[in-house]
């Protein structure tokens, strides 16, 4: 009877044992697939973070390219060119300027017309049927503006300058000599004869023959400046 009863005893513990054997297998298998999905996760993140990357990266090339389109129109050289200063201030041909920043650079005007091109309005100027033209008149200074038919932006097309303080962007301005003229301005050319003692005209022209300067000449000195573009 004892034996019997130690023998029972013995299968039980041996039972515990292997019960306690197969429950560890089974944790140790259940291990991988948890680690495997971690590392998935992971991976995950990872691809993400490539693609914002990328994202960033490809945003910043687009920014990088509008500003060369901007730096190129900036350099323009006709712009550069045929333009003059005032207060700091570079006010050029083809510049879009409504009044409120006319006013801003160069102060209320002494008088301002505005008209809009008709038919019948005794002008013949049949290509400019809905265009509106403005003129800021200052002392020593008028400017012109136009704006295609239903536009929002006016446009300088015509400058006029008389006064010694607007100059030039080679420092050029109204009572300089004619010498002075030629030597900052060498790609120019007198249309005349150009005698000291008699007016002509010294004209500088880009290659592009639509935006002109032109300094008219009276006694060997510089009596006027204009600047203009031919409308079409």
């Amino acid at each position: 009877m004892m034996n019997l009863t130690k023998k029972a005893a013995g299968f039980i513990v041996l039972g515990a044992l292997l019960t306690v054997a197969l429950t560890g297998c089974q944790s140790s298998d259940a291990t991988p697939p948890t680690t495997g999905q971690n590392t998935a996760n992971e991976q995950s993140k990872g691809e993400g973070a490539t693609n914002a990357n990328a994202s960033e990266s490809s945003e910043e090339k687009g920014t990088e390219a509008i500003k060369e389109g901007s730096m190129e129109k900036e350099g323009n050289v006709v712009l550069k060119e045929l333009a003059f200063v005032y207060n700091e201030h570079t006010i050029a041909i083809s510049d879009t300027a409504n009044e409120e920043q006319m006013e801003q650079m160069l102060g209320k005007p002494d008088n301002l017309k505005s008209h809009t091109y008709s038919a019948d309005d005794g002008t013949n100027m049949d290509t400019l049927i809905g265009f509106t033209e403005k003129v800021y008149t200052y002392p020593g200074l008028e400017i012109k503006t136009i704006s295609i038919p239903e536009g929002k932006q006016d446009s300088i097309f015509h400058i006029e300058i008389t006064d010694p303080k607007y100059t030039t962007v080679r420092n050029i301005k109204a009572g300089d000599s004619l010498d002075t003229l030629k030597n900052a301005y060498p790609e120019g050319k007198l249309l005349g004869d150009g005698a000291s003692n008699e007016e002509d005209d010294f004209r500088y022209e880009p290659s592009n023959y639509v935006d002109v300067m032109s300094f008219h000449i009276k006694d060997a000195k510089v009596e006027s400046i204009q600047i203009y573009s031919l409308l079409d």
